[in-house]
């Protein structure tokens, strides 16, 4: 019984660790991006777009 708690106890840490793989696994190529001068501004406007179509949507949905 008490390697069951110790696997409970384990849990939460490799979830984390796993989701903050996750994200940097993900993140890579964006960073790579920001190398480059030109595709640095690409990706910020594509970001802000994003951001803002996200911010529309959640008001509309709110009905704001």
């Amino acid at each position: 019984m008490n390697n069951f708690w110790t696997n409970i106890v384990r849990y939460p840490r490799f979830f984390i660790s796993s989701m903050i793989g996750l994200v940097l696994v993900i993140l890579t190529p964006f960073r790579n991006l920001f190398k480059t001068p030109k595709l640095r501004w690409f990706l910020i406007v594509l970001s802000l777009i994003f951001i803002i179509s996200l911010y529309l949507i959640i008001l509309n949905m709110v009905g704001l």
